[in-house]
């Protein structure tokens, strides 16, 4: 990695689906900590051009995307339910290249998803899923407020063992 980076971070639209497929299949690579495995995205870039536009549409529903002189290096998101009674809960998911690990990129993407949600009006509580053993998430999301909510054990299958996966949240504006 080049000792500094051009970073543009803005939400994510249409003409990025081919790049974000690209992304999303080099970073499964390069962690186990993500939930869903490569072969398991099996989604084509029409598919995902139609995704981007309704989220780019959509009030309570986000895709930010972290750009190094236009190469994609990091992604974050809050997707929220259309059912009425958990309308209000956004569901948090970030990936970061690996080459850019360390040097708060994805400390910026999560303030970012928080200032958007604060912002929107609809969301009061965000949520994720993190397995227990990935210390370094787990730092990040307690240092933007997210707190640990209950242990899920057995809440991944990798590599023939049960892992457990912590739930956290964080709360969002008053009630």
């Amino acid at each position: 990695m080049s000792e500094s980076i051009e970073l543009i971070i803005r939400e994510a639209v249409p003409d990025d689906a081919a790049a974000l497929l690209a992304f999303m299949d080099e970073t499964a690579r390069q962690t186990d900590f993500l939930f869903l495995e490569t072969e398991e995205r099996d989604i084509s870039v029409e598919e995902e051009q139609e995704h981007l536009a309704e989220l780019f549409e959509s009030a309570s529903n986000c895709l930010f995307v972290a750009l190094d002189g236009g190469r994609m290096i990091g992604a974050a998101s809050v997707h929220s339910s259309d059912e009425q009674k958990i309308h209000h809960i956004g569901d948090v998911g970030i990936v970061v290249h690996e080459e850019f690990w360390g040097i708060g990129l994805g400390t910026v993407l999560m303030e970012e998803l928080i200032a958007w949600s604060e912002e929107n009006g609809i969301l009061k509580r965000l949520q994720l899923q993190v397995q227990e053993r990935n210390i370094r998430a787990r730092n990040l999301y307690e240092k933007v407020g997210f707190r640990l909510e209950g242990v899920m054990e057995r809440g991944v299958f990798i590599d023939g063992e049960y892992l457990p996966v912590c739930l956290m949240s964080r709360l969002i504006g008053n009630i």
